[in-house]
């Protein structure tokens, strides 16, 4: 587990002492010390193993220390992250994304390429906007989305948090820079979706600090035993606090549990009802600078700026004149008399109630554009308002989001893709980069500007490098890299080429994979390349089809030739039935296409030959033996036969020779024959001639047999 070390002789490894407070892991590795020697190597993904090797005694020998000599090894994770998603859901999000990632290149291209426009021009802005809408919408379908809550056929009436899947600080952010960067649609109610986004992330800061959220879940539990809620100050404060971060559903709810609704009062309590039920209208009808509600939202929608003014004014004046009513001296109960009063001055922008409601500076923020500046469209003074809302609400602890929310609202690209990288890892840079320019002139400039001490490539292309590589180090998410390297125009295509060549080409299925991807990109050299190196490594392993197969994918003649030339040796010098039938299928796999000196042709007709003399044998056809004879005299006058193969193909052909019901080599053939074993007896006195592994008789039968066939060939001529 992490800690801290308090000097350096806490530590396996030695550190400088102008490092303060560095944070030491500590391993758990079994070995008693001490640790002679420490090695730390690389492992998959985000790991490291560490070995530690253990030195025997001097006293205890070499045979008495037993387990303690050698050493162990630890995997250590460097970034475990969060553990909001685990390692599948990553993988997930990974595969999801890649596709949609190249379809967006795809669609640049061909917007670009219509548009006849650069990439930064305003007509083809006007366009590419709703592309990336398109693509942020999709990928933020996988990033998590909350299940729908169980629905009971009875309702509790005290139900007030409903118990939804915990959401990711990943779509959280994603949606942030969707919000402010992508959707031109958003810009003229961005206030409202900003509170729609607390409302739907508020609990992910709940585990740094307090907020409305774990306000409200407290209240929840404290509900179901309360009898009169009216009572409790925090029923009060609960709802303050939702009525100021602008959940109007719960702020009703809460209040429609007020003692003033029960039928069995003892007491009258008209008034405190009805003025109960007055600020519960004025919650309900709140105006509100959006298109669309929600299914459960409350208030009154208003698409253009005048109308909601005209409809705001009118709704304060309601407030106002409420607050000022005689009615407040009937309420009898002063904590209902001061919880409404609260109410009242939330609705009306009273910013020391908006403060005490809120919980920390978002809440606060959002809380001054519903009831302060409620007319505020776009980003206008939205960072300087962020800085009063923290000195207002300091927070101890930050939480991540708000790093990244900062660099937002200040307009900062640096600083948001520096929270995105240092936050969410190189996924969401990658990925976020394409939102940042959706219309963001300067973020372009920032990003596609060629940098020397990058060498010579932009800050976008080295995100996706940096990205590709976190995926090839994975052996589940390697080929999802090629989508991203294909995209880097200076050095992507030549590392894709790497990681190519550094798949293992022994499994068929990798190999197929890795074949696919050059299709894909038309990497075409890389693909017969990989296919000779897969020939070679199954030919010297043993797999001798499966390496005829690739190289003759690969189309590589040169070692197509030389194993044909293997084939020759190994078929043997006496071309016995034993050694060529271990060749046989080898042969046909390899087809006569090879181009070799003495080539594959021969051995593919010395096989039909071979076929001739097993059909003679088995009697399967009446002319077989004339059949063979054929097959011998093609072969022998074909140049792509060896000379040391003459003398075997003619001494397995003796049967045919002494035929004897007649002879089937008429007087020509018997002569070209009887002229092949003149040229062999001279090619025997060359120092490189291979000879046959024959028995020492076989050329005087030879011989002899022709002789014999050329006499009865002239009586029957």
């Amino acid at each position: 587990m992490p800690g801290r070390a308090s000097d350096p002789g806490d530590s396996l490894v030695p550190f400088s002492p102008e490092v303060k407070d560095p944070v030491v892991h500590t391993l758990h590795h079994g070995l008693k010390p001490p640790i002679a020697r420490l090695s730390i190597s690389w492992s998959r993904g985000n790991s490291l193993l560490v070995a530690f090797f253990r030195k025997p005694s001097p006293e205890s020998g070499a045979e008495d220390s037993g387990d303690e000599i050698g050493g162990k090894v630890v995997e250590v994770k460097l970034s475990a992250g969060d553990g909001e998603i685990d390692d599948a859901q990553k993988r997930r999000i990974a595969y999801g994304s890649a596709p949609a990632f190249a379809l967006l290149q795809s669609q640049r291209i061909s917007v670009s390429a219509v548009s006849k426009m650069p990439f930064g021009s305003s007509s083809y802005r006007t366009e590419w906007w709703q592309h990336v809408l398109e693509y942020s919408k999709h990928i933020s379908s996988f990033l998590g989305s909350p299940k729908p809550p169980t629905m009971s056929v009875i309702e509790d009436p005290r139900t007030v948090m409903k118990s939804d899947e915990e959401p990711t600080c990943l779509k959280a952010a994603w949606e942030l820079l969707e919000i402010f960067y992508v959707d031109k649609q958003l810009l003229s109610w961005l206030p409202e979706h900003l509170v729609d986004w607390l409302a739907d992330y508020d609990s992910l800061l709940s585990r740094t600090e307090s907020t409305v959220h774990s306000k409200l879940v407290n209240l929840q539990k404290k509900l179901v035993n309360l009898q009169i809620v009216e009572d409790d100050p925090e029923y009060w404060e609960g709802m303050s606090s939702a009525l100021a971060v602008g959940w109007l559903d719960i702020v009703v709810k809460l209040l429609r549990l007020h003692g003033s609704y029960q039928l069995d009062q003892l007491a009258h309590r008209e008034t405190e009802n009805g003025l109960v039920e007055a600020v519960v209208v004025l919650v309900s009808t709140m105006p509100r600078m959006r298109p669309k509600l929600a299914a459960e939202g409350l208030g009154q929608c208003f698409k253009t700026k005048p109308d909601f003014i005209k409809a705001w004014e009118k709704w304060r004046g309601q407030i106002a004149k409420l607050d000022c009513s005689a009615f407040w001296i009937q309420c009898e109960n002063r904590q209902t008399k001061e919880g409404l009063k609260n109410l009242l001055q939330v609705m009306l922008g009273n910013t020391s109630i908006l403060a005490a409601a809120t919980c920390h500076w978002m809440e606060l923020f959002i809380s001054h554009f519903l009831y302060v500046r409620p007319f505020t469209v776009g980003l206008e003074g939205m960072h300087s308002l962020a800085q009063k809302c923290m000195q207002l609400k300091p927070v101890s602890t930050s939480h991540r989001l708000m790093g990244l929310i900062l660099g937002i609202l200040g307009e900062n690209t640096e600083v948001v893709l520096a929270e995105c990288s240092r936050s969410f890892g190189p996924w969401m840079v990658v990925h976020a980069i394409e939102l940042l320019m959706a219309d963001n002139r300067q973020a372009e400039v920032l990003l596609h500007e060629e940098r020397y001490n990058l060498g010579g490539i932009n800050i976008e292309e080295l995100h996706r490098l940096v990205y590709a590589q976190v995926l090839s180090s994975n052996a589940l998410t390697w080929q999802i890299a090629p989508f991203y390297l294909a995209s880097c125009k200076k050095q992507g295509l030549g590392l894709l080429e790497i990681l190519l060549y550094a798949q293992p080409v022994q499994h068929n299925q990798m190999m197929l994979k890795t074949l696919d991807i050059c299709r894909l990109y038309e990497l075409n050299n890389i693909s017969l390349s990989i296919m000779k190196i897969a020939g070679m490594h199954h030919w010297k392993h043993g797999r001798k089809g499966a390496g005829v197969f690739w190289l003759k994918q690969a189309q590589d003649e040169v070692r197509l030739n030389r194993i044909a030339q293997q084939l020759f040796e190994f078929v043997g010098k006496s071309v016995s039935d034993d050694s060529f039938k271990q060749w046989e299928g080898l042969i046909e796999l390899m087809g006569s296409e090879a181009r070799t000196a003495g080539g594959l042709e021969f051995l593919h007709k010395y096989r039909d030959f071979k076929k001739s003399l097993q059909k003679v044998q088995d009697k399967k056809a009446s002319d077989a033996a004339r059949q063979a004879i054929d097959s011998l005299i093609l072969l022998m006058k074909n140049p792509s036969t060896p000379e040391r193969f003459w003398l075997p193909l003619l001494h397995d052909s003796l049967k045919f020779l002494n035929w004897r019901e007649r002879p089937l080599l008429n007087v020509s053939e018997t002569n070209l024959l009887l002229g092949k074993l003149q040229e062999l007896s001279l090619a025997r006195l060359r120092p490189d001639f291979c000879d046959a592994d024959l028995p020492p008789q076989a050329l005087s039968s030879v011989r002899l047999a022709l002789a014999t066939n050329l006499g009865r060939a002239i009586l029957e001529e």
